[in-house]
């Protein structure tokens, strides 16, 4: 198999939780964890961080039949453009095509045979990387 240019960096579970606030708690005060983003306001999305391990905390969306917007993993790329072309060569089912956010990372969206989203996400900031 021929090498890819896009590297994959890292992944980043996304937890649904049914109450932020409650969530942040316990993952803050009994687990470790620190928040490092929050949106929304009230907050009710936070990415929290202890060491290396990032986790996606989303209480904006009931269920993936809510809105079928909600990602079941995001996996931070390098050459996210090539990972694009590749992707969609092969033919996989591409949900939502590159975009750039208002935080500041270009992103793209896969679903699997099962419904599960991918969010390929690079950050246009390449000193945030790591």
């Amino acid at each position: 198999m021929p090498e890819k240019s896009a590297q994959f960096l890292r992944a980043t579970p996304v937890l649904r939780v049914a109450n932020y606030p409650k969530a942040r708690a316990y993952y803050v005060d009994k687990l470790g964890f620190q928040v490092a983003e929050e949106g929304g306001d009230p907050a009710r999305f936070g990415i929290i961080q202890r060491g290396r391990c990032i986790l996606f905390l989303d209480s904006w969306h009931e269920g993936k039949e809510s809105s079928g917007q909600v990602w079941d993993a995001y996996i931070h790329v390098s050459n996210l453009q090539e990972l694009f072309k590749e992707f969609e060569s092969a033919g996989a089912t591409i949900a939502r095509p590159i975009t750039k956010t208002v935080y500041d990372m270009l992103e793209f969206e896969i679903t699997d045979p099962d419904g599960n989203r991918l969010c390929f996400g690079e950050d246009t900031d390449p000193a945030t990387c790591s």
